[in-house]
């Protein structure tokens, strides 16, 4: 198939106070999500300027990626449009009629497979789709990367980093921690994403040649009575100083492609607020980003996507994902119901 646009597509956050309600109303509509609880993460917000970071490091993440494709190929324009905030689908979609675009391939900021990190994404290009009418783009996803081996070049490059912040002696013996955004188990079950998770971070330690590692998760927000992903990253930290032998922790969140409003808040301030408190010594690596090798692996399942004689690079025992995903593929968990 002949594809004439890139569209990356995000999650998408508030760059002014004044927007930090509305987008969280978007985020949250028609979850069960206390009330309570979008106010005390609406604090976190405030406390940054009510501005999250992931609109410009999406911003720095297409100059990136153009620099990649003019300078490689294919020769694509790049469109973004967001989830919850501005640049939204729809008016993302609308641009890209208005400017005689008709079949694009969507890149989504998020690794893994679940509802909330794939088919929620796909649905919402089909509603920005029904919103634009006739003549909407046809959009294809590409396929989720978390055992690609660009993926995988980037977050061993960025743990590699972060263990050289270390003194040289705590190195060998610093626990890795990967981190990632914990969702319900109600999720989790209809899904391959812990799994993969596993598989990303098992990737990486073995290109490091570590074994003391542990995958733990963070940012839940459902009621108390539903069970999520565990364990949390704080009860995993205060787990590790009862044990009493160790003293220095890497944390890697493996499960996020950008520095946002999460990794600023619930590890470079809580996590690093905790470990201090307990007398760890804290490195968090940073993301992927705008990191070269990732860069690249974003053209490459571009152009395997586009041309069927290239490779379709996987590492590991599970292989690459499909194209295009069975019908059946991590369909949204049933909401719970309150008390």
């Amino acid at each position: 198939m002949t594809y004439d646009a890139i569209l990356l597509t995000s999650f998408g956050g508030p760059e002014a106070p004044d927007e930090v309600m509305p987008f969280l109303e978007n985020v949250l509509r028609g979850k069960n999500v206390p009330h309570e609880r979008m106010l005390e993460v609406a604090k976190h917000y405030y406390e940054f300027g009510g501005k999250s970071p992931i609109n410009d490091q999406n911003r720095q993440l297409i100059a990136a990626l153009k620099a990649e494709l003019e300078t490689h190929g294919p020769h694509l324009p790049i469109y973004w449009g967001n989830r919850n905030w501005h640049p939204l689908l729809t008016d993302t979609l609308q641009r890209m009629k208005h400017e005689g675009v008709r079949q694009a391939l969507a890149f989504v900021t998020s690794a893994y497979s679940s509802y909330s990190g794939c088919r929620q994404y796909r649905e919402n290009i089909a509603h920005a789709q029904q919103v634009v009418g006739a003549g909407a783009p046809q959009v294809n996803k590409l396929r989720a990367f978390y055992n690609h081996p660009g993926f995988i070049a980037t977050l061993v490059d960025r743990v590699r980093h972060a263990l050289a912040k270390l003194p040289e002696d705590q190195r060998e013996t610093a626990h890795l921690i990967y981190t990632a955004h914990s969702i319900p188990m109600s999720m989790a079950q209809t899904s391959d994403y812990e799994k993969q998770l596993q598989e990303t971070g098992r990737l990486v330690a073995e290109e490091l040649g570590r074994t003391d590692w542990r995958l733990v998760y963070q940012s839940r927000s459902g009621p108390a009575s539903q069970p999520w992903l565990e364990p949390d990253i704080l009860d995993h930290l205060r787990e590790l100083k009862s044990r009493g032998n160790t003293t220095s922790v890497v944390i890697a969140p493996i499960g996020f492609v950008s520095d946002h409003m999460e990794i600023i808040f619930d590890l470079d301030t809580q996590a690093r607020e905790l470990c201090e408190a307990l007398g760890l010594q804290m490195v968090r690596a940073e993301t992927a980003g705008t990191h070269p090798r990732f860069i690249q692996m974003i053209r490459e399942l571009i152009t395997e996507r586009i041309d069927a004689s290239q490779p379709r690079l996987a590492l590991g025992i599970l292989g690459p994902r499909p194209d295009i995903c069975a019908d059946n593929c991590c369909p949204m968990p049933a909401r719970p119901t309150t008390r």
